[in-house]
């Protein structure tokens, strides 16, 4: 890379890993294809591009520092060398990224996304077999009120040559968007007094790369949005993808809906049909899978009037797990039903049906136990009367207890054994050889992919930890620049994991052994304490050892140029 400026004095400035990062969003073309979808602006100094990727490279910087200290992320780092010549920290202020946040959002977020993951997914052949579909939601502080962006527009004859001057700026106000709303709703976080918003992402079973990103409120429900987000992402990527998620997805209404897709879910075993299946089943009619621990047995469903076949599946280690859970279900079963059966024993009845009645109502409620032999115990109960002008104040009446024994209903409690461990998958793919009930069981295991990419953005580094932008608009847009992040990380990681596959060569992990699978935040973690050092126009990079060497040598050109290797 040839010198960004000429220096006359000594000039250090830290590099770290951000050329790492800076050499991934540049081999995705992330900043052209925004400034292609957003637009730029005569005498932008940073474009649309080049605020986004200032904004990733602070989102993987491994530190948290939110949009509101965004300068001060970048004092003393090597800014001209990372985002090009003329680039100050001072450009890249509060103001210029939340206007280029309006533009993201008015653009649509998910559009943007789709269109820069589905470029990369073809340059860098993503296996796109399989797509995992999963839900999360954000926690926010403060009040969220709507205010629609305006897109900024700067006439050519009023194009300055720097962003000092603001008031330059003209703005048409764009109606058309609709911002979703930052509310209560069922939180993953278990923080339900918190307002969220919910992040829906697709990705691909291969390297964990997210290819579809949709922002949705609140409030929202997986089970009423899941089958139109399969929709979408099945006419935005035009791909024969087998879509995998979790339960949400099953339901007569949104299996209608996805008559044209692909599909492998679980079955809510909240369904009749799947309650009994698992509860009546016999061990001998399960087969062992090829997956360890596993079992299956097969059959066909016509749930929702869609022709499927259903995978019964039993986890060997979940059955022991959930075989512990039931003993102490039971356990405190008996409890309460003894309690229920004794203070029932103490209520008077005026007659022996009466009494009968009510155990026989009890008997119904108790889920585990029966009660049984059932009897009245009669009593005679003696009554004081008021009245001055009775003869005899007092008199007696018979009354009647209930008698009775609790055991074990049986029946429900070997129902209730059958099923542990076991739940159903279904699909619509009906010829076993497209897809047999073990690679079933290994596709939908894999749904961990996208739970992964929400545990990534969790993260207490990333910069989604406190979120201080108080639109609806902005959130979804960040959001977006989130999904970017993602994207940018696992296919950094995928590279640099099919790069040491190829070469067969292996790289230390934290605990120092040899390994083909190294986290990309490991790698950036090894690369802190590099420096850019520049003296009399010429420049150098320090701490390049031989370690970070071979690491730069398994990844893209455009990672090695940032340290001046090309």
């Amino acid at each position: 890379m040839k010198p960004v400026h000429q220096a006359t004095e000594l000039a250090v400035s830290n590099l770290d890993h951000l050329g790492l990062i800076a050499g991934l969003v540049d081999e995705i073309e992330i900043v052209q294809k925004i400034n292609e979808l957003v637009g730029e602006q005569p005498g932008e100094i940073v474009s649309p591009g080049l605020a986004v990727k200032a904004m990733i490279i602070n989102g993987l910087g491994l530190v948290s520092a939110p949009l509101y200290l965004f300068p001060k992320f970048f004092e003393g780092k090597a800014l001209e060398h990372l985002m090009g010549e003329g680039i100050q920290a001072s450009h890249l202020n509060e103001y210029r990224l939340g206007r280029v946040l309006d533009k993201l959002y008015l653009a649509g977020s998910s559009q943007i996304f789709t269109t820069i993951a589905a470029s990369a997914a073809q340059k860098f052949e993503l296996d796109t077999e399989t797509s995992h579909l999963d839900s999360t939601s954000f926690h926010l502080h403060g009040k969220y009120e709507s205010e629609l962006p305006s897109v900024s527009v700067i006439e050519p004859e009023t194009a300055l040559d720097s962003e000092d001057s603001e008031d330059s700026e003209s703005t048409k106000p764009v109606s058309s968007a609709v911002p979703i709303k930052i509310t209560y709703g069922y939180s993953r976080d278990r923080r339900p007094d918190l307002k969220q918003f919910i992040l829906d992402l697709i990705c691909s079973s291969d390297g964990d790369v997210p290819l579809f990103l949709r922002v949705g409120s609140g409030n929202e429900s997986d089970r009423a949005i899941f089958a139109s987000i399969c929709q979408e992402f099945k006419q935005q990527l035009n791909l024969d993808s087998l879509m995998v998620a979790d339960s949400a997805l099953y339901s007569a209404p949104n299996l209608e809906m996805l008559t044209n897709l692909r599909w492998l879910t679980r079955v809510p075993l909240s369904i009749k049909q799947a309650q009994q299946l698992v509860s009546q089943l016999n061990e001998a009619e399960f087969t062992p899978s090829s997956v360890s621990g596993y079992s299956w047995s097969e059959h066909k469903s016509n749930y929702g009037g869609i022709e499927q076949r259903w995978l019964v599946v039993e986890s060997s280690l979940r059955r022991d797990s959930d075989r512990q859970k039931l003993e102490k279900k039971l356990k405190k079963a008996q409890a309460e039903a003894e309690n229920k059966l004794q203070e029932l024993s103490k209520i008077e009845f005026a007659c022996a049906a009466d009494a009968a009645a009510a155990a026989h109502r009890l008997s119904k409620q108790l889920k585990f136990y029966n009660i049984t032999q059932v009897s009245s115990k009669e009593i005679t109960v003696k009554t004081n009367t008021n009245d001055p002008n009775a003869r005899e104040k007092s008199s007696s009446k018979q009354r009647f207890k209930v008698q009775a024994k609790l055991e074990p209903d049986t029946g429900a409690i070997a129902k209730e054994t059958k099923a542990c461990g076991r739940f159903i998958l279904a699909t619509n793919v009906l010829e076993t050889q497209q897809l047999e009930p073990d690679d079933m069981i290994v596709k939908y295991k894999e749904q961990q992919s996208a739970e992964r990419g929400f545990g990534f953005l969790k993260d207490p580094l990333f910069f989604t930890d406190s979120i201080f932008l108080k639109s609806p608009e902005r959130i979804e847009a960040l959001a977006l620049v989130m999904g970017l992040c993602l994207l940018v990380y696992t296919l950094g990681q995928r590279l640099l994991r099919h790069s040491l596959q190829r070469t067969n060569s292996q790289l230390k992990n934290q605990l120092g052994k040899q390994t083909n699978r190294p986290t990309l935040r490991w790698i950036c973690q090894i690369f802190q304490s590099i420096h850019l050092v520049s003296l009399q126009g010429i420049q150098q990079i320090s701490n390049l050892t031989a370690e970070r060497m071979a690491i730069l040598n398994l990844l893209p050109l455009s990672c090695k140029s940032y340290y001046l290797l090309i």
